[in-house]
């Protein structure tokens, strides 16, 4: 499958492609560090939004402490600063089998899908790690854009919706990372570019299964809700947005590091 079939189906699901403002903001030389930076973020938050539907809605005690622990060194290298990053290649792995627990209606297939995810999301962590040593960027905190809040505030606080909306949201934002890989990929180095490529693959998956996972929870059809999300989420990337970042509105300050 060409980049462009597999881009198809995420630019129909998306109800606006990325401004061409950002495109110009995001591919000056000056805003390298806050894309790969946050870029970064991105994968953890991806990996630990992930990991914690599984640990709130499927898994039990022991699964759960099993997934924290392997999460715990990509974690700690960031919000603590320690470890090496090198390291983490080897640790990107589950050390047990992860089953529902008796009392859970949402079954194997959330946890395969999300493990699955989890692993990838934590891969490309560390080729962002990888690429931002080639470049000479370390890493330094920033404060997350208002994109994710800004559709998890329209979840709904009763379940199954609530699992449903935050699935949802989930799509979307894989869907908005694998367009902008692709907007950015022809504007960047060919280290860069090649990577961003790489990455479209596996976040058009993402997308297909947050968007499956919705519509196997849910006892509706959920066209509604990924509709309204549609517009929340095209709201947030064409109107205007103080803070640059991979996923934020049209920029209208420049912000460097």
């Amino acid at each position: 499958m060409s980049n462009q079939e597999l881009l198809a189906p995420i630019l129909s699901f998306l109800q606006c492609e990325t401004p061409q403002e950002w495109i110009i903001e995001a591919t000056k030389k000056e805003n390298l560090t806050v894309i790969l930076i946050d870029h970064l973020i991105c994968e953890l938050k991806a990996a630990q939004s992930a990991m914690f539907l599984i640990r709130k809605y499927a898994v039990d005690k022991e699964g759960s402490d099993a997934l924290l622990e392997w999460l715990k060194p990509f974690e700690t290298l960031i919000y603590k600063r320690e470890g090496n990053w090198r390291d983490l290649a080897v640790k990107n792995k589950l050390t047990k089998s992860v089953i529902p627990k008796s009392d859970s209606p949402y079954g194997q297939g959330l946890i395969d899908k999300m493990v699955m995810l989890i692993k990838e999301e934590l891969h490309h962590f560390y080729q962002v790690l990888e690429i931002m040593d080639e470049y000479g960027i370390e890493y330094q905190s920033i404060t997350p854009c208002r994109y994710a809040k800004g559709m998890l505030r329209h979840v709904k606080t009763f379940e199954p919706d609530a699992l449903v909306d935050k699935l949802i949201v989930g799509a979307y934002i894989e869907a908005r990372s694998c367009e902008r890989f692709a907007k950015l990929a022809p504007h960047v180095d060919k280290r860069l570019g090649d990577f961003y490529i790489s990455l479209l693959r596996s976040e058009a998956r993402h997308y297909q299964d947050y968007l499956t996972l919705a519509q196997e929870i849910a006892d509706f059809d959920i066209a509604e809700r990924v509709a309204f999300f549609g517009d929340k989420e095209a709201e947030l990337i064409a109107t205007p947005d103080i803070d640059f970042k991979f996923h934020s509105g049209v920029p209208t300050l420049t912000t460097h590091l």
